[in-house]
């Protein structure tokens, strides 16, 4: 019979890559519907959507939202966020822009708080602990291409996602490779 801490062990490889997986697809749509305001705003809107779902999921999983206050708290940064975007849609894709700045700066840091609680049990978290802080850094950069004069587009969002796709594909392989090393030692 699995351990406890193995069936999450498994359960963080799995949403590893299926949160990988997600942002591959995002990206792939991205670049695909850039030219198509209705598509690429329906994809700005589910982005955050889609994060604030993965972190309750992954929060439940992993003992509730009590035991992981900063995924509680991303899922409802995260939902506003997406909230955010439908009214910024209607406006600008500057304003769309700066509120995907302020959400990668907070939900990376909220990222990196997760990524150091879960070393302790987990290990290999580093690449989400670098992702968090990249994240952070990335929302900072959006908000400076926000306050510009070249239009932005999907297209300057698509990068963002396509890190992260990188970042939890990363972490997922490590996994799977501390789990088939603990498992032959």
């Amino acid at each position: 019979m699995q351990s406890q801490s193995s069936i999450r062990s498994n359960w963080l490889r799995s949403y590893y890559f299926g949160r990988a997986i997600f942002s591959i697809a995002w990206v792939a749509a991205a670049i695909l519907f850039s030219g198509q305001s209705h598509p690429a705003a329906f994809l700005l809107v589910i982005y955050p959507a889609w994060d604030a779902f993965a972190n309750l999921v992954d929060a439940r999983v992993n003992g509730g939202l009590k035991a992981n206050s900063s995924q509680a708290l991303n899922v409802v940064v995260s939902l506003i966020t997406a909230l955010a975007v439908i009214v910024a849609v209607s406006n600008s894709m500057y304003a769309v822009l700066a509120v995907f700045g302020v959400w990668a700066i907070l939900s990376g840091l909220l990222q990196l708080n997760t990524g150091l609680r879960r070393w302790r049990c987990y290990g290999a978290q580093w690449a989400m602990i670098l992702s968090g802080a990249q994240s952070a850094l990335a929302g900072g950069f959006m908000i400076s291409l926000s306050l510009g004069t070249v239009a932005p587009t999907i297209l300057d969002i698509a990068p963002y996602a396509g890190f992260g796709a990188f970042y939890f594909l990363l972490s997922a392989i490590w996994l799977v490779v501390a789990a088939y090393r603990k498992a032959n030692a």
